[in-house]
């Protein structure tokens, strides 16, 4: 069944996934209105055949920027442009059919019920992950949970997640970062130090192969690099916040005082 919203969107950024984004676009269109994608600067023919789909589909909307920027940079276009029309969240999921459709309502559900958090996908993977990936995420996850105070993310790097549109828009604007492959990680560590609660909800992912149109733009070199000096910059300003951090978390841990307890 179709669940329509005014408030919550489904937001896809893609980058040359050829079919795949076609087949992720008609399996979250199952659960889900409205879809939108930003195409990200992609040569592969993928705009006019997802044009095309909109077409004929008043529930998906396809906005084009004219040049590759990255993927951080792709769903910040599209946080303005859900601004603009008014709404509050979106759900991010990945292009390449990796995510898992199925769990769109679930995740939505638990973001209206609790509209101040990040619905983190917690991912779930099978024999098809490579080792190596999961090897580089347990690494990444530590390095979130140390600069976080372990605030509670299962994953820094799944990109199935609903976020609240206000306060990303802004740490992003703000930012000259986060427009790349590091902005997964980043985004979750800047909205914890917002004040944002994170909640993880299970999320079975899919590596594809090759001959099953799966299509990875992850490069190893550039990539890891551009993570390991984000994390220095986070590790740094967390130094500096430790003290403000550490505050927040013991007034948290304290029980409400009521009006008879302060007599």
């Amino acid at each position: 069944m179709i669940v329509p919203s005014r408030s919550h969107l489904i937001l896809i950024p893609s980058y040359n996934t050829g079919l795949k984004v076609l087949e992720t676009v008609r399996e979250a269109r199952q659960y889900w209105q409205p879809v939108w994608v930003v195409i990200d600067g992609s040569t592969d023919g993928s705009i006019e055949a997802l044009q095309a789909l909109a077409a004929a589909d008043p529930g998906l909307k396809v906005l084009v920027l004219p040049r590759n920027q990255g993927k951080g940079a792709a769903v910040l276009h599209g946080l303005r442009e859900a601004a603009t029309a008014g709404y509050t969240h979106v759900l991010t999921m990945d292009a390449d059919g990796q995510h898992p459709a199925a769990r769109i309502t679930e995740f939505m559900a638990m973001s209206r019920a609790h509209p101040q958090a990040v619905i983190f996908g917690l991912p779930v993977f099978d024999a098809s992950a490579p080792a190596i990936r999961l090897h580089g995420r347990k690494l990444s996850n530590g390095l979130t949970n140390l600069e976080t105070l372990w605030a509670g993310i299962g994953d820094s790097l799944c990109g199935f997640r609903v976020y609240p549109v206000a306060p990303l828009r802004d740490i992003m604007e703000r930012s000259r970062w986060m427009r790349h492959f590091d902005f997964d990680p980043e985004a979750a560590v800047r909205l914890c130090w917002r004040g944002l609660t994170p909640i993880n909800l299970a999320a079975p992912v899919k590596y594809f192969s090759a001959g099953e149109g799966g299509v990875s733009h992850f490069n190893y070199l550039r990539d890891n690099a551009l993570l390991t000096w984000m994390n220095l910059r986070l590790l740094l300003e967390f130094v500096v916040r430790l003290p403000w951090l550490l505050g927040t978390r013991i007034r948290k841990s304290q029980p409400p005082i009521n009006a008879d307890q302060r007599r």
